[in-house]
């Protein structure tokens, strides 16, 4: 399972807030086939035919009217729908809804497409009719595809083409077991059209040069959620994490991060009263303290009023062992005004994702 996913459901919302009227707009479909990562022994029974599936996108055209975007090179950002047909019964089929930003290199004809949203399972884990699936415990996953595509608009009256790479994620993030996620890679290719193509000699060529850079301010950041851990039947559970860390805004782009937080899992001790029960040569007594302690560095990337922060952690305070000491988180940002903030986050154990987070911050 990647270390994205569920955290970003509110990014369609998030790419909306960037734009207020969009100028122009193109479509573009794209058909995709692949193989199914065998990413740990759990999933290997799943690995079996080639899934397929498409991706149908609605892209908007950045031309200048914000510092973001000539700061990355005037992207695109936009909602997609993607259809996955995992070609087994077991796994179902899967439809989903994204936000999405498209970023183009090497004189725009590399075109790089990272997306996040949410999707739909057809046929999930059931203990009596679909034990086989330890994919998914859920109807609704998390998802994110990336499309690395070479981009070639407007060959004939507003129609280009795409050809490229793609990745396909789906999982929910422990928010409910079992939870093993599955992972594509494959080929597409596709088709767009742009009824209005617009030239580089239109947009703003050059962003302003404006100093960015901030004292070191402070943040205090309050998430919380529900989870299930690994063990089937123990439901799920509240867990609520308090966040208090110093960041230096380098410029435009990048903020750099220092912090601590302690961690409150239910599902922990729910899990530890349990395997003091079930194996008592694992000498855990059922009273151990389920409470973390963690110390972390992060970055921030900003475009505008969102922002992509991603942490690495380790616990300082660690008293049951569960998965490895050390943690990592991604997620999206979106700044309400400058001293208060709303996050999305997932927080991973290297490929094991533990919960989707919910927050709310404040930064002095």
């Amino acid at each position: 399972m990647s270390r994205y996913l569920l955290l970003l459901l509110l990014l369609p919302f998030f790419c909306f807030g960037q734009e207020t009227a969009p100028s122009n707009a193109y479509f573009d479909v794209q058909l995709y086939s692949g193989t199914m990562i065998r990413h740990n022994k759990n999933v290997a029974h799943l690995v079996r035919d080639h899934p397929a599936g498409f991706v149908a996108s609605y892209n908007v055209k950045t031309k200048g009217g914000k510092y973001w975007h000539a700061a990355y090179n005037y992207p695109d950002w936009g909602v997609s729908f993607l259809y996955q047909d995992f070609k087994t019964e077991v796994l179902g089929k899967n439809l989903g809804l994204y936000g999405h930003y498209n970023f183009y290199f090497f004189n725009r004809r590399l075109q790089l497409r990272l997306a996040e949203g949410i999707a739909y399972n057809t046929n999930p884990f059931d203990i009596d009719d679909n034990f086989k699936n330890v994919a998914y415990g859920s109807h609704l996953v998390g998802s994110t595809y990336i499309l690395l595509n070479y981009y070639q608009p407007n060959l004939f009256e507003g129609v280009g083409m795409q050809l490229g790479l793609s990745f396909v994620h789906h999982s929910n993030a422990s928010f409910k077991a079992p939870n093993s996620g599955s992972n594509v890679v494959g080929v597409n290719i596709g088709v767009q059209y742009d009824s209005s193509p617009t030239k580089m000699e239109e947009r703003q060529v050059k962003a302003d040069t404006i100093d960015f850079s901030e004292k070191i301010k402070y943040n205090i950041v309050f998430r919380g959620g529900v989870n299930e851990g690994d063990i089937i039947g123990l439901g799920q559970q509240p867990f609520g994490v308090l966040s208090i860390y110093a960041d230096k805004r380098l410029g435009y782009k990048s903020s750099l991060q220092f912090g601590t937080e302690l961690f409150v899992s239910e599902f922990l001790k729910k899990e530890i009263e349990y395997r003091a029960l079930s194996f008592p040569s694992s000498n855990l007594t059922g009273d151990e303290d389920y409470k973390r302690v963690g110390l972390f560095v992060g970055h921030e990337l900003r475009l505008g009023k969102l922002a992509l922060p991603t942490q690495l952690g380790y616990y300082l305070y660690w008293p049951y062992e569960y998965e490895p000491r050390v943690y990592s988180r991604i997620g999206v940002k979106y700044y309400i005004s400058d001293a208060v903030f709303g996050v999305v986050s997932l927080k991973t154990h290297a490929a094991n994702a533990e919960n989707v987070e919910f927050g709310i911050g404040i930064r002095l």
